[in-house]
C-alpha cells in the first residue's frame, strides 16, 4: 500500500494502480484472467501471512472469482491445519494421561482410538502415531499377561493331577518322582510371581489376579499334603513303629512290609476292593492302556483342528478315565496324557480370548451402523443383508468358544436398534407394492375396455394395433415391485387380458401366413420355370410388400418368410447369369495360352527352383503380349469381324445425328478397326460411341483453332495406341496371370531372403576360420555388394588377425539403425556426435562395405559376430 502512495503520477487517462496490486505481483492490473491466477499462485508461493491473504481474498473475490479461489483453498488450508492441531493436541493429553496411569483399561484404550478417529484426529502424523502405538503395545501387554495366567492356571491343575496320580502308585514311585516334581511346583511358582511382579499387573481384569492366587493355594496345599505324606511313608519303612501314611495305597504296601494282615487295620480306612491293585492281571492293564490311548487320541485330535469347546470336552474325559486307570499305565504314556492336557489347556484359553476379540468386533460392528456419517448410512435391504451377516457370524463365534452373556446383551440391543430402519423399510416396501397392485389391475381394466372398443371398429390398422399391444405390455413390465405372492395372483389376469385383446391380430397374422406361403410357392413356380417373367416376379414383389406393410408379424419369422420367399427367384436370376457368364467365358485361343502359362507358372511356385520360376514368368509375358492374331482362331476373327460391323453401324448413327443438328456438311469417317477399350465387353453389351466434335459452317472454318486434320491426327493415334495394347483377357485368365504372377514374386523373395541367410552364415564362417574360400560369391551376396567390396573382404580374411575395430562395427549399426549393445551405447552416442562436426565427411550408410573389411581384419568374437549379423541382415536386404 505504501508503494502505491509513492508512486509517480500517471496521465489522469489512466486509473490509478490498486494498493494490494505491488503485493501480489500485479495481479490486481493484470489484463486476463489466467495471468491474474498465475501471479496470485506465485505470490502464494512466498508463504504470506493470514491477514495479508484475507485482504487479497476480500478484495480479489469481487474482481475475479476463478483467481481468488486459490487464496480461499489456502486459507481454508491454514484452518484445517489449525483445527487439527488443537484436535491433536487434546487427544494427545487424553493418551498421555491412560499412559501415564497406573491401571490401563482395554476398553478405554480402544475407546480413545476410535472416538480419535471419529473427532477428525490426525492419527496418522506425530505425535498421535506414537501415542497410538505404544497404547497398542500397552493393550498388547495386558491381553498377553491375561492368557499366561490361563495358562498357569491350567497348569496348575495338570501339577495338583500328577500329584494325584503318584498317589496311587507304590510310595517309592512316588519318592523317586518327587525331585522332579519339587523342581515343576517350584518353577510354576516362580512363573506365578513373575506375573504379579510385572509393571502391567494392576491392569488386568479383576478376575484374573483372583484366579491366579486361588490356583496357587490350591497346588501348595496338595503339594504340602503330598510332600508330609510321603515324609511319614519313608519313616514308616525304616521305623516298623511309626504311624503308618494317610495314603491308603502306601499304608497298603507298609502293611505287607510288616507281615501284618490286610483286615487288621483296612476295615476302619479304607474299602475291601482297594487291595485288589497287586494282583491286576494282564487283560486289566491291556483293558486301561486301551481306554487311556483313545481318551488322549481323541483329545490330540480335538486340539490339532483348533476346537475349543470339543477340546475342553475331550480334556475331562481323558481325567476321568486317568482316575480310574492311572495306577495301571506306565510312566511314558503318562507323560503323554499330561503333555496332551497342557496343550488342550493352552488351546482352550485361546479359543475363549480368540472368540472375545472376535465378538468384541462384531459389537462394534452393529454398533456402527447408526453411526454412519451423513450421506451414508445403509438403505433397508442393505441393512437387512448386513444385520443376517452378523448374527450368521455371531453364532459361528459361539461354536468355538463358551458363551459371553454381556457381550451378547450389547450385541443384541445394537442389532435391535439398527433393525428398526429396516422395519421402516418393510413399510414403505409394502405401501408400495400395495400402489404398484393397483396400477397393475387399473392396467388390466383398460386392455380389457380397449379390446372392447377395437373389436366394434369395422377396419382395423394392424400395425397400430401391434404399436398399442407392445406399449400395453411395456407399461406392465416397468409398473413397480410387487411380492411374489400377489404377482403369481396378477400375472393369469394379465395375461387373459393380453390374450383377448391380441386375439384380432393373431387371426389377421394366420391370414396373412397363409397369404404369405401361397405366394412363396407361386415364387416357387416363377423360379422353376424355363423362362423367366420378370413382369409377373415384380408383380408378385409388390403384393408381397404390400402383404407385408399391412399386417406386421414378428422381426425374425418375418425375415425367414422373406427369405423362403426369394430363394427361388435369386435362384433364376443366378441361373441366367452364370448362362450369361458361361456364354461370354468362352476362352479364346490367347486365354487358353495365358491360362496355361499361369498354370506352368505355379507348378513352378511349388517347385521352389528360381530358375524355374523366372522361366516361367518370362514364358507368361510372352502369352501375354502375343498379339491376338497370331495365337487367335477362326473363332477370334469371327469376333473381331462382328466388334467391327458394330463399330461401323455406330458410327454411321453418330454421323446421321450430327448432321440432323447441323446444317453443315460432315464427311462420314472411313470405317476404322475396332480395338478393345476399358469397359463391358461381354458380347451382346452395349458400348458407349466417343463424342464427335461438332463442326460448324464449312469445312474450312476452324473457330477452334483445330480443322478436320487435328481430328484425323488425332484418330490415327488412337488406332495406333488400340492396336499396340491388343484385346483384353478374359475374366479368368485375368485372374490366373494376376495370382501366378503374385506367387511368383513372393516365391522369388522367399528364395532370396533364404539365400540371403546362407550366404551372411558363409561369411562369418569364413571370418571365424580366417579361410578367404569359404567367402561367397559376389552373386550369392547380392546387388548390394560390388565386386571390389567383395574382393576387399577376401583380402581382410586372407590377412592375419589385426586389431578389434569397435568404431567399424558401431558405424554398421549406425548406418542399418539397429540396436547398439547396452556396454557400447556411450561410444555410439560419442561417435553420433562426432560425425555431427565432420559434415564433408561420407556417411556410415555410404562406407559401410570398407566398415565390414575393417571389422573383418580383426580377429572373430561371438558378440562382435552377432553384432555384425545383426547389421549386414539390413544393410544386405536393402
Amino acid at each position: 500500500m505504501s508503494d502505491a502512495s509513492d508512486a509517480t503520477p500517471v496521465p489522469a487517462k489512466t486509473s490509478e494502480p490498486h494498493p494490494l496490486d505491488a503485493l501480489t505481483g500485479g495481479a490486481f492490473s493484470a489484463a486476463t484472467s489466467g495471468e491474474r491466477s498465475a501471479r496470485i499462485r506465485e505470490w502464494l508461493s512466498t508463504q504470506p501471512g493470514v491477514e495479508k491473504l484475507q485482504e487479497v481474498f476480500k478484495e480479489l473475490s469481487a474482481r475475479d472469482k476463478g483467481a481468488a479461489r486459490a487464496v480461499r483453498e489456502r486459507l481454508d488450508e491454514i484452518r484445517r491445519a489449525e483445527g487439527q492441531e488443537a484436535i491433536a493436541a487434546e487427544w494427545a493429553a487424553k493418551a498421555e494421561a491412560l499412559l501415564a496411569a497406573a491401571k490401563l483399561n482395554i476398553a478405554d484404550a480402544l475407546a480413545w482410538q476410535r472416538d480419535a478417529a471419529k473427532a477428525g484426529a490426525p492419527l496418522s502424523r506425530e505425535p498421535l502415531s506414537v501415542l497410538k502405538q505404544r497404547l497398542n503395545e500397552r493393550v498388547k501387554t495386558i491381553e498377553d499377561l491375561q492368557h499366561r495366567v490361563q495358562v498357569q492356571r491350567e497348569a496348575a491343575v495338570l501339577l495338583a493331577q500328577r500329584i494325584e496320580v503318584l498317589s496311587t502308585k507304590p510310595w517309592k514311585d512316588a519318592q523317586s518322582a518327587l525331585e522332579l516334581l519339587n523342581a515343576d511346583v517350584g518353577r510354576w511358582q516362580e512363573q506365578a510371581q513373575a506375573l504379579a511382579d510385572d509393571s502391567a499387573w494392576p491392569s488386568v481384569e479383576a478376575r484374573f489376579p483372583a484366579l491366579l492366587d486361588a490356583s496357587r493355594t490350591q497346588l501348595l496345599v496338595v503339594w504340602e499334603a503330598f510332600q508330609s505324606a510321603l515324609a511319614q511313608a519313608v519313616l514308616a519303612a525304616e521305623d516298623p513303629s511309626a504311624p503308618l501314611p494317610p495314603v491308603p495305597v502306601w499304608s497298603d504296601e507298609l502293611r505287607q512290609a510288616r507281615g501284618l494282615p490286610l483286615e487288621a487295620g483296612a476295615a476302619a480306612k479304607t474299602p475291601a476292593p482297594r487291595p485288589s491293585k497287586p494282583q491286576a492281571t494282564p487283560e486289566m492293564r491291556e483293558k486301561a492302556l486301551q481306554a487311556v490311548q483313545e481318551a488322549l487320541a481323541k483329545l490330540e485330535q480335538e486340539t490339532a483342528q483348533g476346537h475349543g469347546k470339543a477340546s475342553a470336552g475331550a480334556a475331562t474325559a481323558l481325567r476321568a478315565v486317568l482316575k480310574v486307570h492311572g495306577k495301571l499305565i506306565d510312566a511314558e504314556l503318562e507323560q503323554k496324557v499330561h503333555a496332551a492336557l497342557v496343550a488342550a489347556g493352552e488351546l482352550e484359553g485361546w479359543q475363549r480370548w480368540s472368540a472375545d476379540q472376535v465378538r468384541e468386533d462384531l459389537v462394534a460392528r452393529a454398533e456402527a451402523l447408526l453411526r454412519r456419517p451423513e450421506g451414508q448410512s445403509l438403505g433397508g435391504r442393505k441393512m437387512q443383508e448386513t444385520l443376517r451377516q452378523l448374527r450368521e457370524q455371531w453364532k459361528q463365534a459361539d461354536q468355538g468358544a463358551p458363551a459371553n452373556h454381556a457381550l451378547w446383551k450389547k450385541f443384541d440391543d445394537a442389532c435391535n436398534a439398527a433393525h428398526k430402519v429396516v422395519e421402516g423399510w418393510l413399510e414403505k416396501v409394502r405401501a408400495e407394492g400395495a400402489e404398484h397392485r393397483a396400477q397393475r389391475l387399473a392396467l388390466i381394466e383398460e386392455v380389457n375396455a380397449w379390446a372392447q372398443s377395437q373389436a366394434a371398429a369395422a377396419a382395423q390398422d394392424w400395425k397400430s394395433f401391434s404399436r398399442a399391444l407392445h406399449q400395453f405390455a411395456e407399461r406392465w413390465r416397468t409398473g413397480g415391485h410387487v411380492s411374489e405372492k400377489m404377482f403369481a395372483e396378477l400375472q393369469p389376469l394379465w395375461k387373459q387380458a393380453l390374450a383377448a385383446a391380441s386375439a384380432p391380430l393373431e387371426a389377421a397374422q394366420k391370414a396373412s401366413l397363409e397369404r404369405r406361403h401361397a405366394m412363396i410357392d407361386e415364387a416357387g413356380a416363377l423360379g422353376a420355370a424355363p423362362g423367366l417373367r420378370i413382369d409377373a416376379i415384380k408383380t408378385l414383389q409388390q403384393r408381397w410388400q404390400a402383404e407385408a406393410q399391412a399386417v406386421p408379424l414378428d422381426r425374425k419369422h418375418e425375415q425367414k418368410l422373406w427369405d423362403a420367399f426369394r430363394k427361388p427367384i435369386d435362384e433364376a436370376f443366378n441361373r441366367k447369369s452364370a448362362e450369361r457368364e458361361r456364354s461370354a467365358s468362352e476362352l479364346s485361343a490367347r486365354d487358353r495360352a495365358v491360362l496355361e502359362a499361369s498354370k506352368a507358372l505355379e507348378a513352378a511356385n511349388a517347385s521352389g527352383d528360381a530358375q524355374k520360376i523366372r522361366g516361367a514368368m518370362a514364358a507368361l509375358e510372352r502369352a501375354l503380349k502375343e498379339p491376338a492374331g497370331e495365337s487367335g482362331g477362326a473363332e477370334n476373327l469371327d469376333k473381331k469381324s462382328d466388334q467391327t460391323l458394330d463399330g461401323q453401324a455406330q458410327a454411321a448413327t453418330d454421323s446421321v445425328a450430327n448432321q440432323n443438328e447441323a446444317p453443315t456438311f460432315k464427311p462420314v469417317p472411313a470405317a476404322r478397326p475396332v480395338v478393345a477399350v476399358r469397359g463391358d465387353d461381354r458380347p451382346g453389351a452395349r458400348k458407349a460411341a466417343p463424342a464427335q466434335p461438332t463442326v460448324t459452317g464449312r469445312g474450312g472454318d476452324r473457330r477452334d483453332g483445330r480443322g478436320p486434320r487435328d481430328s484425323g491426327m488425332q484418330g490415327r493415334g488412337r488406332e495406333r495406341d488400340g492396336a499396340a495394347r491388343g484385346p483384353r483377357l478374359g475374366d479368368a485368365a485375368f485372374r490366373a496371370q494376376r495370382d501366378a504372377m503374385e506367387h511368383a514374386q513372393g516365391a522369388l523373395r522367399k528364395l532370396a531372403a533364404q539365400a540371403h541367410g546362407e550366404a551372411l552364415t558363409q561369411l562369418l564362417s569364413a571370418w571365424k576360420s580366417r579361410d578367404a574360400a569359404q567367402l561367397p560369391s559376389v552373386q550369392e551376396l547380392g546387388g548390394k555388394v560390388p565386386p571390389t567390396a567383395r574382393t576387399a573382404w577376401s583380402q581382410a580374411i586372407a590377412a592375419p588377425a589385426a586389431g578389434g575395430a569397435p568404431e567399424a562395427l558401431l558405424r554398421l549399426e549406425i548406418a542399418a539403425e539397429v540396436p547398439t549393445p547396452a556396454d557400447q551405447l556411450a561410444a555410439r552416442r560419442a561417435l553420433q556426435l562426432q560425425l555431427l562436426t565432420r559434415r564433408n565427411d561420407p556417411s556410415p550408410a555410404q562406407t559401410w562395405t570398407q566398415d565390414v573389411a575393417r571389422v573383418l581384419e580383426g580377429a572373430s568374437d561371438e558378440a562382435g559376430a552377432r553384432r555384425l549379423q545383426s547389421a549386414l541382415k539390413v544393410l544386405l536386404g536393402k
